[in-house]
C-alpha cells in the first residue's frame, strides 16, 4: 500500500511539475510586459516634459519685457534661437540613438535639459536667456527624435496606432501643460521666473535616472560618428508623402509659433486691461484644443484628418483679425481654439501618413526630418514677424502673417487634394 500510495502521489503531482515551465514562462512574459509599459509611459513623459519645458517661458514673456525692456524682435530671437538649436541637434544627432541606443541618448540629453533650466532661472538679461535656450534647444532636439522613436519601437500590435497617436498629441498636451503651471506661479508664485525651472530641472533628472533603467529597443550598430554630418535621411516611403504633407505642417506650425512669441503681446493689444498672468493664455487654449484634438481624430483617416486642418486655417485667421477690429479678446481665443483644432489635425493626420510601412533603421531619423520641418516653420515666420513689428507695428504684422497662412493653408489644400487623386489613380487601375 505505501508504494500504491506513492506512486499515485507521483502521479497527482506530475501536472503540477509539467506545468512549471509554462508557468515561469507566463510570469516572464508579463514581466516583460510589464516593464514594455513602464518604458512606454516613461517616454511620453520625457516628450510631454521636454515640450512643456519650451512652452513655459511664454508667459513669462511679459515679465521679461517689463524686467529687463525686451523689444517684440528681441523675444522672438529668443524664442527661435530654441528652434535653431533644436534643429541643429535634429540634423546632427537625429539618428544616433538608432545606433548607439535609445537609453543613452535620452538620459544625456535630459541631464543637459536639467542644465539649461538651471540656466534659465538664473538668467538676469537677454544674453543669458538666450544662451539658456539654445543649450535647451540642443538638449530637446537630441531627445525627442529618440523618445519619439522608442515610442514606436514599443508599439503593441493589439493596439495598433497607439504609438503614432502618443507622438501627435504628446507634444501639444506638453506645450499646454508647460503655458498652463507658468502661468498660475506667475499669477502665485513668489519668483515665477524662477520656481518653474527648478520644478523643470527636477522633472529631468529623475526621468534621466529612470530612463538608464528603460527597455531598450534598438539595436546596436556601427556607424554612430558618421550618423552625426549633418543631413537630413528621409526613406523613400516617407519621401513620397513629405510634398505632400509638408505646406500643411509649415503652415500650422507657423501658427504655432505666432501665438507662442507674439500671442501675450496681441492680448495685450487687444485687451491692455487684461491681467498679466493671463496673456500667456492665449496659447494655451491653442494647444490644449490641438491635444483634444489629435485624440477625437485619432480614428479617422489621416488624409482626410490633414485636409480638415487646412481648412479650419481660414476661419482662424479670420477671427484673430477680427479681435483687431473691436471683436475683442474672446475672438482671438475663438481664432486660437480653431488653430488649435487645424494643429491637432495637421500633425496627427501627417505624421501617420509620414510613419506607415518604416522599419526600425528609418524611424528616428524620419521623425527627425519631420521636426526640422515643423520648427522651421515655426521660427523662422516667428522671427520675421518679430522684426515687422518692430517697422510696421503689431496690427499690420498680425495682417500680414493671417493672410500668408491662410494663403498657404489653400497650397496645402491644394497638394494633400492632389495627392490623394495620385494615391487612388493606382487603385482604380488595378480594379479595372
Amino acid at each position: 500500500m505505501p508504494g500504491v500510495i506513492s506512486d499515485v502521489q507521483a502521479v497527482a503531482d506530475a501536472p503540477a511539475i509539467s506545468d512549471a515551465p509554462a508557468h515561469i514562462a507566463h510570469q516572464a512574459t508579463r514581466a516583460r510586459t510589464k516593464r514594455r509599459t513602464a518604458s512606454f509611459a516613461l517616454d511620453v513623459s520625457i516628450l510631454a516634459a521636454l515640450l512643456a519645458a519650451s512652452s513655459a517661458p511664454t508667459p513669462l514673456y511679459p515679465l521679461y519685457q517689463d524686467q529687463w525692456g525686451l523689444s517684440a524682435l528681441a523675444v522672438t530671437v529668443v524664442f527661435s534661437a530654441y528652434a535653431l538649436a533644436l534643429l541643429l541637434a535634429l540634423l546632427t544627432t537625429g539618428a544616433l540613438s538608432d545606433h548607439l541606443g535609445r537609453r543613452p541618448v535620452l538620459a544625456g540629453a535630459l541631464l543637459m535639459a536639467a542644465a539649461s533650466t538651471v540656466l534659465l532661472a538664473a538668467a538676469d538679461g537677454a544674453g543669458s536667456l538666450t544662451i539658456a535656450r539654445v543649450l535647451q534647444g540642443a538638449a530637446t532636439g537630441a531627445a525627442t527624435s529618440a523618445a519619439g522613436a522608442a515610442l514606436l519601437d514599443l508599439e503593441n500590435p493589439r493596439r495598433p496606432g497607439r504609438s503614432a497617436l502618443a507622438n501627435s498629441v504628446t507634444p501639444a498636451a506638453g506645450m499646454a501643460a508647460g503655458v498652463l503651471v507658468s502661468t498660475l506661479l506667475v499669477r502665485f508664485a513668489p519668483a515665477p521666473t524662477v520656481t518653474v525651472y527648478v520644478l523643470l530641472a527636477v522633472v529631468f533628472l529623475a526621468q534621466a535616472i529612470a530612463a538608464t533603467f528603460a527597455t531598450e529597443t534598438a539595436h546596436r550598430h556601427a556607424g554612430a560618428l558618421r550618423s552625426l554630418r549633418p543631413r537630413v535621411g528621409v526613406p523613400p516611403p516617407a519621401r513620397r508623402t513629405l510634398p505632400a504633407v509638408g505646406a500643411a505642417v509649415g503652415t500650422v506650425w507657423a501658427l504655432g509659433g505666432f501665438y507662442s512669441c507674439l500671442g501675450p503681446a496681441l492680448v495685450r493689444l487687444v485687451a491692455p486691461d487684461a491681467p498679466q498672468a493671463a496673456r500667456g493664455m492665449v496659447f494655451f487654449t491653442l494647444s490644449a484644443t490641438a491635444a483634444l484634438t489629435v485624440w477625437a481624430l485619432r480614428r479617422r483617416p489621416p488624409r482626410a484628418a490633414a485636409i480638415g486642418g487646412c481648412v479650419s486655417v481660414l476661419p482662424a485667421a479670420a477671427l484673430t483679425l477680427s479681435g483687431l477690429h473691436g471683436a475683442g479678446l474672446p475672438a482671438v481665443h475663438g481664432g486660437a481654439v480653431l488653430a488649435g483644432i487645424a494643429f491637432g489635425a495637421v500633425s496627427q493626420g501627417a505624421l501617420r501618413m509620414l510613419l506607415a510601412s518604416l522599419d526600425e533603421r528609418d524611424r528616428a531619423a524620419t521623425l527627425a526630418a519631420y521636426y526640422i520641418l515643423s520648427y522651421l516653420s515655426m521660427s523662422l515666420p516667428a522671427v520675421a514677424a518679430g522684426a515687422a513689428t518692430q517697422h510696421y507695428g503689431l496690427g499690420t504684422t498680425s495682417h500680414a502673417y493671417a493672410i500668408t497662412a491662410a494663403l498657404l493653408a489653400l497650397t496645402a489644400l491644394a497638394a494633400l487634394t492632389a495627392s490623394r487623386r495620385g494615391a487612388a489613380r493606382p487603385v482604380a487601375d488595378r480594379l479595372r
